[in-house]
């Protein structure tokens, strides 16, 4: 929650020159004028937005304790600024929940969702507002691969016209292979810088007599699904991001001979013996928190795990980023001139109940600022380049922080973005099939059945 320290003479000089209240600057997280926090831009937003006073701002989202917390110091600085009250009220049921008050007439004035899918349906309903004129300009100028932004928060509205509706807070990167400095500096390895240079240090590790990669895909019921990760990343690394935005649609076929393609650049990782601890039989039986743990034995099951940010929660006890683990991002193909794609995830805000204050706050959440403060507190990733990454709370979020940054091309989980049959179903079964030794294109055929059986 909000500190209650009080502000020091610098913070307080501050509140004044912006005309704020000394009660205020004690509610602030962070002491105006100090700390790597964008302030300049911050105190020029400040000096000229509007007195809300007595005007509240209601949001509604997934976020429950601590990220609530931060959450709202965050908002006190909107608060500090105009005079408004914003209200946020987390929810483990959001979900559901947003649909039956925008049906009821009693939505929030600004919805966080945790996926474009439900946003992109509401907005087909007419149950989500644009957002605010020039924002689409302003992301797409802003966030590294700005383009891809804008695309994934537009929808179409209830006329099937094509409008701006999601502003991305709070992302996540899944194209990231971690590994051991120490391990890799013993065997006079170097991180790759291509996809090309990343399959060579794959066989010299094999050539070796070691392992390069630790791969599980046990899950419960979700057994698969880090498979399909992988496939997504391989889709981006070997096809242009309209052919993996057709994909996930099923504009073209889950066979199609480039899904197939991607399918068989995983399978060259996770099919061989050689290269997988293990063995083959054993990627799809390995549970996908276990997997990792082969970096860190001596000597080293593996050298290199494919994962996506947040796998650090099942490192063993101790493990120091930096001097223990590292990561690189999973690097593209040099000779295929895609760019530096990257796959992810993340939250995204919408209007359902409009405002002048809602606008005001959405034109804060353009200031540096307004990440910053949560990349101070807790894992909070944004692809704004205007952030000062030295906010981030350690070195491994700094260098998620400069992946999405330099993207040049993002794309959200394609599995998240199709029918749940399918990204939620048979793409899982069918990628632990696959492992089995089942043939790709069989495979694929099977998973386009099911999603043919869908519709």
């Amino acid at each position: 929650m909000k500190s209650r320290l009080m502000a020091c003479a610098a913070g307080l000089a501050l509140s004044a020159s912006l005309g704020f209240g000394a009660a205020f600057a004690a509610d602030l997280k962070f002491t105006p004028g100090e700390g790597p926090f964008n302030w300049d831009s911050y105190n020029a937003w400040a000096e000229s937005a509007p007195d809300l006073s007595g005007q509240t701002v209601t949001i509604a989202g997934p976020w429950l304790q601590p990220e609530d917390g931060y959450f709202r110091n965050v908002l006190a600085y909107f608060t500090e600024a105009t005079g408004a009250e914003v209200i946020y009220t987390g929810s483990d049921s959001f979900e559901q929940q947003i649909v039956i008050d925008a049906e009821a007439g009693a939505a929030p004035n600004i919805a966080v969702f945790p996926q474009p899918g439900l946003a992109s349906d509401m907005a087909s309903r007419g149950l989500l507002q644009p957002l605010p004129e020039g924002m689409g300009s302003w992301v797409a100028d802003n966030y590294g691969a700005g383009d891809s932004w804008v695309n994934l928060g537009t929808y179409k509205d209830a006329e099937g016209n094509d409008q701006l509706f999601g502003f991305f807070y709070n992302v996540n990167v899944k194209s990231l292979v971690w590994f051991v400095p120490e391990n890799f500096e013993d065997a006079g390895y170097e991180v790759p810088e291509s996809m090309e240079d990343l399959k060579a240090l794959t066989e010299q590790i094999v050539a070796d007599g070691e392992v390069p990669w630790c791969i599980g895909l046990g899950s419960g019921a979700a057994t698969g699904w880090p498979a399909t990760d992988w496939v997504e990343d391989m889709m981006l690394r070997t096809q242009p991001a309209d052919v993996y935005d057709q994909w996930v649609t099923n504009e073209i076929p889950f066979n199609d001979e480039r899904v197939v393609a991607a399918i068989e650049e995983f399978g060259w990782f996770a099919r061989d013996d050689d290269k997988v601890a293990g063995g083959a039989d054993a990627v799809a039986s390995t549970d996908f928190r276990d997997s990792p743990k082969g970096l860190f034995s001596s000597p080293p099951q593996c050298y290199m795990h494919r994962q996506a940010s947040f796998v650090p929660a099942f490192f063993p006890d101790g493990v120091e980023f930096g001097a223990d683990v590292d990561f690189f991002y999973l690097p593209a193909y040099a000779g295929k001139d895609l760019g530096n794609p990257v796959l992810g995830g993340g939250t995204l805000m919408a209007v359902t109940t409009p405002s002048d204050a809602t606008t005001e706050l959405m034109k804060f959440f353009q200031l540096p600022l307004s990440h910053e403060v949560m990349m101070a507190q807790t894992g909070f990733l944004t692809p704004h380049k205007g952030v000062n990454p030295e906010a981030y709370l350690n070195d491994t979020l700094r260098g998620q922080g400069e992946i999405l940054v330099n993207a040049t091309t993002f794309r959200f989980d394609g599995s998240d973005l199709m029918p749940g049959g399918v990204g939620a179903g048979t793409f899982w079964t069918g990628m632990v099939d696959y492992t089995g030794g089942k043939d790709a294109a069989t495979v694929a055929g099977e998973i386009q059945n099911s999603w043919d059986a869908l519709k």
